[in-house]
């Protein structure tokens, strides 16, 4: 199963691994969270609380579908709550895969953050699907929903889910890029000090995007990863 990232969604977060994964050995899920993509109206405010929200709500759409046990992939955003699944709902999950992903946010994050508040600062190659998709006033308003949560959890200590991550039980995959503008190196550091069956693959030209843009070898080394038999 995949989660996306912030505001994004099946097709626009994941296109590479749902024509690129071998259907033959997997099924591939993905979802859109509650105020992306098509799972609106209505609209989504994000609160400090929305990476749990999300994690909760895909634990009932799991339940609901009788998909478990899975493997989870999650991107950025995707990866928060992907770590916070694998800590509540341990039974359901087989393996973890998360990249871009932090649990906690300091100073720089939240410049980093601010520095793409404004979606004229994107990419028109980021931006014009989801302009499509939302309308650049919805998309927008979500955004800087977004970076409002992000600073809201700086003001209570920076602590995302670093309390949960002894909790994560199962075989976890991180992957990371070394030139990601949004999360540094320090981050996919800590999460190996912190989960207990975790190891580290990192992509020396990558940034944010590794599953996009090195989309061939990012499903080779998942899949490597998700038919290996870890102790």
């Amino acid at each position: 199963m995949c989660f996306p990232g912030a505001l994004g969604t099946i097709w626009s977060d994941f296109k590479p691994q749902i024509e690129g994964l071998n259907q033959d050995v997997f099924t591939v899920l993905v979802w859109e969270p509650p105020g992306h993509g098509f799972s609106r109206p209505p609209e989504r405010i994000l609160t400090s609380k929305f990476y749990e929200e999300d994690a909760d709500t895909a634990n009932d759409l799991i339940k609901a579908l009788k998909f478990e046990p899975f493997s989870l992939l999650g991107w950025s955003d995707g990866g928060i709550s992907g770590m916070i699944f694998a800590a509540k709902y341990p039974q359901s999950i087989e393996k973890l895969v998360i990249w871009g992903a932090n649990s906690y946010v300091h100073s720089k994050d939240i410049e980093n953050y601010e520095s793409i508040r404004n979606i004229k600062n994107w990419s028109e190659r980021a931006s014009a699907p989801l302009k499509k998709l939302y309308g650049a006033e919805t998309l927008q308003d979500v955004q800087n929903s977004w970076c409002d949560a992000m600073l809201e959890i700086k003001r209570k200590g920076g602590d995302i889910c670093g309390y949960l991550l002894e909790k994560i039980e199962c075989p976890t995959l991180i992957l990371h890029g070394d030139k990601d503008p949004l999360v540094g190196l320090e981050h996919p550091e800590h999460l190996m000090t912190k989960i207990k069956r975790a190891k580290l693959h990192r992509f020396p030209e990558g940034k944010h995007n590794i599953h996009l843009r090195y989309a061939k070898e990012f499903n080779d080394i998942v899949t490597e990863f998700l038919l290996s038999k870890m102790k």
